[in-house]
């Protein structure tokens, strides 16, 4: 298996840092999401790495729980699979205020100048 393609997709504009896709030559998607450091110094640029560094770490490590046992892998179910419309209402929001003012509606406007008027038409007719 290989990654063809790394994807970055920044949480708020990066102010909640940024989620990075690595999806593979049989279709398959690995995502890391990466909290945004008190140095500022993640960014789009090393997010690729930090990324493949933090899933290097979990792969040589033995995950527990804190009780000591085994961690068990749960499924998770997105807000759009699992129909919780008040999480995508908050998703919504928060990529709507990420892209401020980006997101706001163009405004129409339309104004009339002032002509001279034309030959007055006489009702009569040839």
């Amino acid at each position: 298996m290989q990654i063809i393609e790394a994807l970055v997709h920044a949480e708020m504009g990066g102010k909640r840092g940024y989620t990075v896709e690595f999806v593979t030559n049989t279709g398959e998607v690995v995502s890391a999401q990466l909290a945004p450091d008190d140095e500022g110094g993640l960014n789009r640029t090393n997010a690729v790495d930090r990324a493949l560094a933090l899933l290097r770490r979990i792969a040589s490590s033995e995950v527990r729980q804190a009780d000591g046992e085994a961690a068990r892998a749960r499924p998770v179910r997105s807000a759009r699979g699992s129909g919780d419309t008040e999480t995508m209402e908050e998703e919504l929001d928060e990529g709507l205020e990420a892209t401020f003012p980006a997101s706001d509606p163009v405004s129409v406007t339309s104004s009339t100048i002032a002509g001279r008027a034309g030959p007055a038409k006489s009702g009569k007719k040839r």
